[in-house]
């Protein structure tokens, strides 16, 4: 049985170890030269809800993608404005740990190979082929292309190409799997009816900094420091992120940096000029995007239509996760959604019932939630994320969200879902 992954980000690469686990023979297709995509330079993993979501898919038998960033990461159990007990994993470490998961698994990943097309037979799609002329087959497919992109969404939407790490210029822009197969798409909106969310963080060359910020950072994992009131950039640019859990008004105030082996910087973009203005920060210098000064890139440019086991609906072989699959933000999101994707999609070639993972539990609340909620106009103008904002409020009222890991895992066992994940289903 053959799955093909189209998209190597958090996502797609998790969908690929569950289908792995689940016996199928496992292809990830991945346009630039590096795994994981925006998770090159992400980094924030466990705060809020997401710590909850975390240990939900450890119990599941999906946890081997959070297990080895564990064990990549920088700072755990720390605290920054509105979030607690977050882990900062170290980019440096790990997109070839990523590679390493994968290859213990047998996953078979091609990098630099761009889908350029999609064959199909009657709504089942057949083969995807590359730009390169490739064809692949296979049985059943994963659109983990993602929302962000390509350089004219940026131009139109956005400030203009960013120069960010998702590096179309080089590799050419995403192609969605899903749109080329027939799909219609849906593109997100701000509060204001415009089109798509910026990416909400910029990434700063630790060694440009100050001395005592970069021992601070690198002591504790997060430094604070007060902007003064002359070069406060207002809220106004908060409201354009995608990231709305850090759209607080502590994230407007001061520079908040948190320690990913860059300076993370909690902002869409801040002019270079006025940054440098700031004490410690003479010397900034951008690391990612490059033209952080000016802009970052456009995200929720296409969305499929999905149920609740993450079928896309309208083709009969085809599974979708990360933002691919919604209005739903972060590395956490992303895996858990590429994890369940990955697991039905061994489902579904086998001809079984395909998982529905219940309310009672964040991730399955969560996956069910945005759906519904992006059936209406005013849903599809919010971002979703176990660690702040619309849903972790949501998710709080709903009791859903849980600290104590053996809390978590008597309730996955109650359920029946224990391990569900490691359950070999080809033979």
């Amino acid at each position: 049985m053959k799955v093909i992954i189209v998209g190597g980000g958090w996502a797609g690469t998790s969908a690929a170890v569950a289908a792995a686990n689940a016996g199928a023979e496992v292809t990830v297709l991945e346009r630039a030269d590096m795994l994981l995509g925006t998770g090159l330079v992400g980094g924030i993993m466990r705060n809020n809800g997401r710590y909850t979501a975390a240990e939900e898919a450890i119990a599941l038998g999906g946890g081997e993608v959070f297990q080895t960033i564990d064990a990549n990461c920088r700072h755990k159990n720390i605290n920054f404005p509105g979030h607690e007990h977050a882990s900062l994993y170290d980019i440096s470490l790990m997109e070839p740990a990523i590679r390493r998961l994968l290859d213990s698994k047998g996953v078979n990943y091609m990098l630099q190979a761009r889908m350029q097309d999609v064959e199909k037979e009657g709504n089942a799609v057949k083969a995807v082929i590359l730009t390169d002329g490739t064809r692949i087959e296979g049985d059943v497919f994963i659109d983990a292309t993602g929302s962000a992109g390509p350089m004219n969404n940026c131009s139109k939407y956005g400030n203009g190409c960013c120069m960010c790490i998702l590096r179309c210029p080089t590799f050419g822009g995403r192609v969605s799997l899903v749109g080329k197969a027939g799909i219609e798409e849906k593109m997100g909106k701000k509060a204001d009816g415009s089109i798509g969310a910026m990416s909400g963080s910029c990434k700063l060359l630790k060694d440009s900094l100050s001395q005592e910020i970069q021992d601070e950072l690198n002591a504790k994992g997060v430094v604070v420091v007060p902007i003064p009131e002359e070069l406060k950039k207002g809220e106004s640019i908060l409201a354009k992120k995608a990231c709305q859990q850090y759209a607080l008004p502590a994230y407007a105030n001061n520079i908040i940096l948190l320690d990913t082996g860059h300076a993370k910087l909690m902002t869409p973009y801040y002019p270079l000029d006025m940054l440098r203005q700031v004490p410690g920060f003479e010397n900034a210098r951008y690391e990612d995007p490059y033209s952080g000064g000016r802009g970052n890139s456009m995200r929720y440019m296409a969305l499929a239509p999905r149920d609740n086991a993450l079928k896309v609906i309208g083709l009969d072989n085809v599974f979708c996760g990360g933002e691919k699959a919604g209005l739903l933000v972060g590395h956490t999101e992303a895996i858990v959604t590429g994890t369940l994707a990955g697991h039905n999609a061994v489902r579904h070639a086998l001809g079984m019932e395909l998982l529905v993972l219940p309310e009672e539990i964040a991730i399955g609340e969560a996956i069910s939630y945005v759906n519904a909620q992006m059936q209406t106009e005013e849903g599809m103008t919010k971002k979703y994320t176990f660690s702040g904002s619309v849903y972790f409020e949501h998710m709080k009222e709903k009791g859903l969200y849980l600290t104590d890991p053996a809390e978590i895992t008597a309730k996955i066992e109650k359920l029946g879902l224990k391990d569900v994940y490691r359950q070999k289903l080809v033979s």
